[in-house]
């Protein structure tokens, strides 16, 4: 008798636990992100020019150098910081300047920004500077799309590809 009452009880708190897992994989209902709203993800590393040219040693210089050392160029390691904007319909909505990563500042600027807009018609105006001039900008591009509600799409950066890629 004693068995049974053990059995049922732990029937019934199984039946309790499925219960609850069950209510909560279903209700409340999740939103990524509030209703009306689409995303954008502005995310991407680059890796800018040099900071300083690379330049071409002597004869006599190479010479110098140990066996394993005889490159014909010498090239500093850091990387100019990356200045990137993105405006939405005319309204700037991301502006930075991204320091390159590493130790010795050698490595690629990195960027990870969401921003929530309206669902709706957009013109988006992308622009990106990573070389070593003070204006302007390198890349530059314009896309014009319709976003629907909960519709999210990433922004990637390929300068192998001419800039920017919407994905």
């Amino acid at each position: 008798m004693n068995r049974i009452f053990r059995y049922a009880g732990q029937a019934a708190v199984y039946a309790a636990a499925a219960a609850i897992i069950g209510y909560f994989s279903q209700a409340p209902a999740y939103r990524a992100f509030p209703e009306d709203t689409a995303r954008i993800r502005l995310s991407f590393q680059h890796g800018g020019e040099r900071l300083v040219d690379c330049r071409r040693r002597t004869s006599a210089e190479i010479a110098k150098l140990a066996p394993n050392m005889r490159k014909p160029m010498d090239c500093q390691r850091e990387r100019v910081p990356l200045y990137v904007e993105l405006s939405i319909d005319g309204t700037v909505r991301y502006q930075r300047t991204l320091p390159p990563t590493g130790l010795s500042g050698d490595g690629p600027s990195k960027v990870y920004e969401r921003i929530d807009i309206p669902a709706g018609p957009h013109r988006l105006d992308l622009r990106l500077r990573d070389s070593k001039r003070e204006t302007g900008f390198d890349y530059e591009k314009t896309f014009t799309m319709s976003l629907a509600d909960n519709e999210s799409i990433a922004i990637d950066f390929r300068s192998e590809a001419g800039g920017f890629i919407i994905r």
